[in-house]
C-alpha cells in the first residue's frame, strides 16, 4: 500500500475517534407497564451546556393508569419533591408548580407515548449527587436512579 493511502487511512481513523469521544449530550430512557426504567444510572458530559432527554413509554396503559415522568433533583432533595408532587396531581404532571428543588422534569406520558424535554446543566455540577425518579403515585421505590455530571477527562 502506498504511503498517502495510508495515511489517508490513518486520516480518517483519527477523525472517526473524535467523534467517538465526543459528548452524547442526548440521553433517552424507556419506561414500561411495569413501573420500571430502562437504566438506573444516566450520564452526561458536563461540556454539554444543555442536555435533551427523551422519556418513552414502551408500555400499554393509558396516562392516568400507569403514566411516568422522569423528574431530576439533588439527592437530598428527591424524597421531599417526589411526596409533593404526588399531592400537586396529574394536572400538574405530578410535580409541585413552583417546585424549586426540581432541575427538570417531563409531562406524564402514557402507553406508547413518548416527550422531549431540554434543560441546562447550569445548576448542575461534576461529581454532585443526582437522582432521577418518576413521582406518579407509588412509583418513586421502583422507578428512581442516579444522574451523574462527568467531566469527561
Amino acid at each position: 500500500m502506498k504511503l498517502a493511502a495510508k495515511l489517508s487511512i490513518l486520516a480518517a481513523g483519527l477523525l472517526a475517534s473524535q467523534f467517538a469521544f465526543a459528548a452524547n449530550c442526548s440521553l433517552t430512557i424507556d419506561s414500561n407497564d411495569a413501573m420500571q426504567f430502562s437504566t438506573d444510572a444516566l450520564t452526561v458530559d458536563a461540556s454539554c451546556s444543555e442536555v435533551e432527554l427523551t422519556l418513552t413509554h414502551s408500555g400499554t396503559l393509558p396516562r392516568n393508569a400507569m403514566g411516568h415522568n422522569w423528574v431530576l433533583a439533588t439527592d437530598a432533595d428527591a424524597q421531599a419533591a417526589y411526596q409533593d408532587g404526588m399531592q400537586a396531581g396529574i394536572d400538574n404532571e405530578y410535580v409541585k408548580p413552583g417546585d424549586t428543588r426540581v432541575i427538570a422534569y417531563t409531562p406524564v406520558i402514557g402507553g406508547g407515548e413518548s416527550t422531549t424535554i431540554t434543560f441546562s446543566l447550569d445548576q448542575l455540577e461534576v461529581g454532585g449527587k443526582y437522582t432521577f425518579f418518576c413521582s406518579f403515585p407509588g412509583h418513586f421505590a421502583l422507578m428512581k436512579g442516579q444522574f451523574h455530571v462527568t467531566d469527561g477527562g
